[in-house]
């Protein structure tokens, strides 16, 4: 179980050294994931672990599909090309990364739009349980690690990138190492202003 500790100094870590993560230190965070909680028990995570050129390989397809989102959103090339090459370089320069999926090949089944999206948005909640239990793990050990998004807008050319299987859906990646930075401590909102008690 994770300490009151790792929970508050947890950060989004984007610059590492170059020292190397052991395949036995990575055991131990998919470990931690595969104790999240999550539907039925159907424990509808997936991952795979990337080093070595396959980062540059995913790094480029997801560069690719910024650029093309971006150009859509009608921002100057050089804007783009600024914000590509720092994702590239995010993923590039992690000594490994974790892409998170999801499959819904054990979820249950209904004949009904309203109860199959429900079922789709149990198992996204167990996916992103499960990447939470990574980084707070993650911080445990010393690593310092950074949750990002951008599978959710290619998932298709990252599963091809990667060879995965057809029903492995990318949720997210996360880029882990030994952190070269503290990261910030993001300001959080109040209780008063995410909370509503209501009583008897």
């Amino acid at each position: 179980m994770s300490s009151p500790s790792a929970i508050i100094h947890r950060r989004m870590i984007r610059h590492y050294t170059d020292q190397a993560v052991a395949a036995q230190t990575v055991s131990e965070l998919l470990n931690a994931a595969g104790r999240a909680p999550s539907p039925h028990n159907r424990q509808p995570w997936r991952f795979a672990v990337i080093r070595g050129e396959q980062r540059a390989r995913l790094a480029h397809v997801m560069g690719e599909q910024l650029r093309a989102d971006s150009l859509l959103d009608g921002i100057p090339a050089d804007a783009i090309e600024r914000d590509a090459q720092r994702s590239i370089n995010r993923i590039t320069s992690a000594p490994v990364c974790i892409l998170a999926c999801m499959s819904m090949r054990e979820m249950d089944t209904y004949p009904d739009v309203r109860r199959s999206e429900a079922e789709r948005w149990m198992a996204g909640q167990a996916v992103a349980a499960a990447v939470q239990n990574i980084l707070l793990r993650a911080t445990e050990l010393g690593l310092g690690a950074c949750w990002m998004c951008a599978p959710l807008f290619c998932p298709e050319e990252v599963v091809q990138s990667l060879s995965l299987p057809a029903d492995w859906e990318p949720q997210a990646l996360l880029t882990i190492g030994y952190p070269a930075e503290m990261g910030k401590d993001r300001p959080r909102k109040s209780l008063d202003e995410i909370t509503i008690y209501r009583y008897g």
